[in-house]
């Protein structure tokens, strides 16, 4: 499937995953950080479970999860997705906890890649 493949090759010259485990032609196990990461096919306007009220609707932050990716060093970081794909939506910003980076992949799924520094999210935790 064209989409997996895409995603695939995104998130693998993005974040320097490696393909794990295949599940059919729809799925894939995406190795290389503290946990695996599963890429799966779904289709825009299919059913998310059985008797749900809507289909699924993929535009824009369509899931009310959010993915930020903590990196050693932002710069590079951000050189190495936007080389692949991803689009930088700003200018990266600098926090009393570390560097951020917000950014959407190929599909338009946006993430975050953030640098701690000093205590990282210790420095504003209450």
């Amino acid at each position: 499937m064209a989409d997996l493949d895409e995603g695939i090759r995104f998130y693998t010259e993005a974040l320097g995953m490696r393909v794990g485990r295949r599940f059919g032609r729809a799925a894939v196990e995406l190795l290389g950080w503290e946990a695996p990461v599963y890429l799966l096919v779904k289709q825009d306007g299919s059913a998310p479970f059985l008797d749900a009220p809507s289909p699924r609707d993929f535009r824009r932050h369509w899931t009310p999860v959010h993915l930020d990716f903590a990196v050693d060093d932002l710069d590079a970081a951000v050189a190495r997705a936007t080389g692949a794909g991803a689009r930088l939506e700003g200018a990266p910003a600098e926090h009393t906890w570390g560097k951020l980076a917000v950014l959407s992949d190929p599909f338009g799924h946006g993430f975050c890649l953030i640098q701690f520094v000093g205590r990282g999210y210790d420095e504003v935790a209450t």
